[in-house]
């Protein structure tokens, strides 16, 4: 009884942080096409909803990363998921407040292996998995993007450079119809898994599934629906950080990004790569500036972004230690969960009646 409604408490975190995730990153698929104004804010954002719950359909690749290659399976259980999935939502939700673009991807895994860590010593984490399947692919694919964005947009400046500009315009902005919705299929199809392993995680270690199983089809569908809702609440402080405020974008460079970024990370699913898809389009929108004028770029801002990169893994492994720390001081049943979910709950709500409070106060004035 106990350990069901453990499952049931994982499986409903899971989704939550599944959510998180979507509203976190909806700016990565359409904060570059909404800047150029190749589309409307609630036509990209239903257009990303849709596109990232089709493309987790496409592989499980990256769920069986996340679900067999980062730590060890024999070793998880449903607290050590609960706990690194707080972790997870606790840093999606502080960077989200803060504006800054950070990697849901690289938050959830640092959770799972604090948590990990916690609970059964550093010898349960696979750290040649985490260094070769995350944290190499985690440095080379911004870069990557970074110099392939540039190049396509020198490119494409070349062919078009005898153009009428509005005409060019008008071009570029039709072709991110195509790129945007590339980005949030490619999106889907790499994030969406990440929480289908989570949750398959927390199936084998509560007996439901053999470790060799497959993704349940009930997971697959749970998880694109989740990402898809939250896609569709949108991240509107992260979207303006993307589309403005680390270069002042045209639509060839907004095509250029897309297009690089959804080639880079499909190409990152195919393999079972758990890439952070606000590292790739980060690094492709850099890119698409410095390639036109390297002071186009605002390297302040940069540096911000590169920061909360830096900091997601040792944070959020910090709160998903911390959170299964206190989860077991209840014991192996539902009640340490429960506590935290409440606790967790009523500080968010306190603290959104704070920030609302602080802004009537500086409108008032």
């Amino acid at each position: 009884m106990h350990s069901d409604a453990v499952l049931i408490i994982v499986v409903a975190t899971a989704l939550a942080f599944d959510f998180t995730n979507g509203f976190h990153d909806t700016a990565n698929a359409i904060a570059t096409s909404v800047s150029t104004r190749a589309m409307s804010p609630r036509v990209a954002v239903a257009m990303s909803a849709t596109l990232n719950f089709v493309g987790a359909f496409l592989s499980l690749e990256v769920a069986a990363t996340i679900a067999k290659g980062i730590v060890q399976a024999g070793d998880v259980t449903p607290l050590v998921v609960f706990a690194g999935l707080i972790g997870a939502i606790a840093w999606n939700l502080a960077t989200w407040w803060l504006g800054l673009p950070s990697s849901s991807s690289h938050a959830l895994i640092g959770g799972v292996v604090g948590a990990m860590i916690a609970a059964a010593g550093p010898d349960a984490v696979i750290w040649s998995g985490l260094v070769q399947k995350v944290a190499i692919p985690g440095l080379v694919a911004p870069v990557l993007a970074l110099v392939a964005a540039g190049l396509s947009i020198l490119v494409a400046y070349r062919i078009v450079g005898r153009q009428s500009p509005g005409v060019v315009s008008r071009g570029f902005r039709l072709g991110q119809l195509a790129s945007g919705a590339l980005f949030s299929l490619s999106h889907g199809t790499n994030d969406a898994q990440k929480t289908m392993g989570i949750i398959f995680l927390a199936l084998v270690a509560n007996g439901n599934l053999a470790s060799d199983a497959g993704v349940p089809a009930w997971v697959v569908v749970a998880s694109a629906s989740a990402i898809a809702a939250g896609t569709y609440a949108g991240g509107w402080r992260i979207i303006r950080t993307m589309g403005s405020r680390i270069i002042k974008m045209d639509p060839a460079q907004g095509f250029a990004s897309q297009t690089v970024g959804a080639a880079v990370i499909l190409s990152a699913s195919h393999v079972g790569f758990p890439l952070s898809t606000t590292h790739v389009m980060s690094g492709a929108i850099m890119g698409a500036g410095a390639a036109k004028r390297i002071s186009a770029v605002r390297w302040g801002v940069a540096g911000n972004i590169v920061v909360a990169w830096i900091l997601t893994l040792p944070c959020s492994a910090a709160v998903g230690a911390l959170t299964y720390g206190v989860v077991r001081i209840f014991g192996t049943g539902s009640a340490g969960p429960v506590v935290v979910i409440v606790v967790f709950a009523a500080g968010l709500v306190a603290f959104a009646r704070r920030a609302a409070v602080a802004r009537e106060a500086g409108e008032a004035t």
